[in-house]
C-alpha cells in the first residue's frame, strides 16, 4: 500500500521511511483551512501539516512555513515543491514568526500551527546528537549552524547550575548527582559523545525507571537548554495574536509537561480567564480539555504517545 493511502499528511523522510505528523485530523480540524486562506506552519518539519493545510485550502490557500533546522527546510521544501508559489519555506525560529510574515506581507493570518520539540528524523540520526539510542556527537542544537551544542554547554557551566537546567528542564529528581557526577568526569576528560553522557547518568542515578531510560529526562534538559526552547515558546506565544486576523485560529502541540503548561497559562490569560488579568480577552479557548492521540494513533506512532494539542481562535 503505498504510504498516500495509510494516512493523508504522510510525507517520505531520509531513508524512504514514512513520516506521519502527530495529531494530524484533530489540528486540521481545529484550524479549519478554507480554500484562499493564509497559513503559518511557524514548526514546519518535514511538512506533513502544511501538506493537508494546502490540500484543504486548494487552489489558492497558502502557507508560510518556518523552521531552524536547515535540513528540515531542505526536505520539506523538496516534498511540497509541487504546490509552487502557495508556499513559502523559511529558515528561521518559530519566535521570529511576527518579523517574518510582516517582512512578507502575510499579516494577518488565518491561522497558526505549532508543533513543538525534536522531530522524529533529529531522533533518527545520530549524528545529530538528540539520542541516546545510537552513539553520536554530543550536538542537540536544532539549528547546527548557530549556538553553543550540548557539549559546549557541559564544558561552560559551573555544577550548580548545571543542577538547575536538569532538575527544572528535565524533571529530574536526581539532578544534583547527575551535575555532580559530570563535572567528575570532564575533569578527567570533556564529555564528547552521547553514548558517553547515557552511560555516565546510568551510574549517577541510585535506580531506574522501568518503562523510561535513565538519560531520557537530562537529554531532555540538555536539549531545551541548548535550543532556549521554552523562551523561544514564550516570545512566540507573545506575539502570535497580533498575526492572527479575527476568527484566526491557533494551534499548539506540546510533548511535555513544561511546554503545555506554558501554553495553557498563556492562553488563559488572553482568553480573560485569569483573576485579576484587567484586559479585554483576545482569545477563545477551543479545546475545553487538552487533546491526545487516541489509541490507533499512539500504537502507530511513538511520538504520539505524549502529544498534547491545545487550540484558541482570535476574538
Amino acid at each position: 500500500m503505498a504510504p498516500d493511502a495509510i494516512h493523508p499528511g504522510v510525507v517520505e523522510r531520509q531513508g524512504g521511511s514514512p513520516h506521519v505528523p502527530v495529531l494530524l485530523e484533530e489540528t486540521i480540524a481545529y484550524l479549519d483551512p478554507k480554500p484562499g486562506g493564509r497559513y503559518c506552519d511557524a514548526t514546519l518539519g518535514l511538512g506533513g501539516h502544511t501538506r493537508v493545510i494546502l490540500e484543504r485550502s486548494a487552489p489558492d490557500g497558502r502557507v508560510i512555513g518556518i523552521d531552524r533546522d536547515p535540513d528540515a527546510v531542505a526536505a520539506s521544501s523538496a516534498a511540497l515543491q509541487k504546490f509552487g508559489d502557495r508556499v513559502t519555506v523559511v529558515h528561521a525560529r518559530f519566535s521570529e514568526a511576527h518579523q517574518i510574515l510582516e517582512r512578507l506581507g502575510a499579516i494577518p493570518v488565518d491561522g497558526f500551527l505549532v508543533d513543538l520539540g525534536v522531530s522524529s528524523p533529529q531522533l533518527d540520526r545520530a549524528e545529530r546528537g538528540f539520542s541516546f539510542r545510537a552513539d553520536g556527537p554530543l550536538d542537540m542544537r536544532m539549528d547546527p549552524s548557530a549556538g553553543e551544542s550540548a557539549a559546549d554547554l557541559l564544558r561552560r557551566v559551573d555544577e550548580d547550575e548545571l543542577a538547575r537546567i536538569i532538575r527544572e528542564y528535565g524533571e529530574e529528581r536526581y539532578a544534583s548527582r547527575v551535575a555532580r557526577a559530570i563535572v567528575e568526569a570532564r575533569r578527567t576528560e570533556p564529555l564528547a559523545t552521547t553514548g558517553q553522557l547515557a552511560a555516565l547518568v546510568a551510574r549517577a542515578l541510585p535506580r531506574h525507571e522501568r518503562t523510561k531510560d535513565p538519560a531520557t529526562r537530562t537529554f531532555q534538559a540538555l536539549r531545551i537548554a541548548v535550543n532556549q526552547e521554552l523562551d523561544e515558546l514564550e516570545r512566540f506565544l507573545a506575539v502570535a495574536t497580533d498575526c492572527l486576523k479575527p476568527g484566526g485560529r491557533l494551534c499548539v502541540i506540546a510533548f511535555h509537561s513544561l511546554e503545555d503548561r506554558i501554553v495553557k497559562r498563556r492562553l488563559r490569560e488572553l482568553a480573560g480567564r485569569d483573576a485579576g488579568a484587567g484586559r479585554p480577552p483576545r482569545l477563545r479557548i477551543l479545546t475545553k480539555h487538552v487533546v491526545v492521540a487516541g489509541e490507533p494513533e499512539r500504537l502507530r506512532n511513538r511520538r504520539a504517545r505524549s502529544a498534547k494539542l491545545r487550540a484558541a481562535e482570535r476574538l
